[in-house]
């Protein structure tokens, strides 16, 4: 195998170094690892960097996979901010401790709180960003 290979490209990328960190104690990738892994990114990177290097790699895996139908843009960024959102202005150094602070996170259904399911199912939210229609996020100030 070379250097170019994907595989070996993968493996020095920022979000596989992530991902090889929240593996490294978990037996399976479920939320709580996204969330992990959300963490790490939002913590290195900020927030913004992070929406873009957590929703590239996701989609990358899910192509790399075969189910490129997997990755769900609105749903990776919301993801992102929410985790940004709560870790912002916290010095928690711990994944651990930060999840106990705020257990809403390990809700996979939390979304359901700021968009309607019909929304997220659409084609627009699942290729592009779309803002939440059920309810602001925590940190919006005007009406959606």
């Amino acid at each position: 195998m070379t250097d170019e290979t994907p595989q070996a490209h993968d493996e020095r990328s920022p979000f596989a170094q992530l991902m090889a960190e929240v593996m490294a104690t978990a037996d399976h990738f479920g939320h709580r690892q996204h969330v992990h892994l959300t963490w790490l990114a939002v913590r290195r990177y900020g927030t913004d960097a992070a929406v873009d290097l957590v929703s590239d790699g996701i989609q990358r895996t899910a192509r790399y996979a075969g189910k490129p139908q997997k990755y769900h843009a609105t749903v990776s960024r919301a993801w992102v901010e929410l985790v940004g959102h709560h870790a912002d202005g916290t010095n928690t150094v711990e994944f651990d401790a930060f999840a106990a602070r705020h257990p809403a996170l390990l809700d996979k259904k939390l979304l359901t709180r700021f968009y309607h399911s019909s929304t997220l199912a659409g084609t627009q939210a699942r290729t592009g960003w779309v803002r939440p229609d059920r309810a602001p996020f925590p940190w919006q100030q005007v009406d959606v």
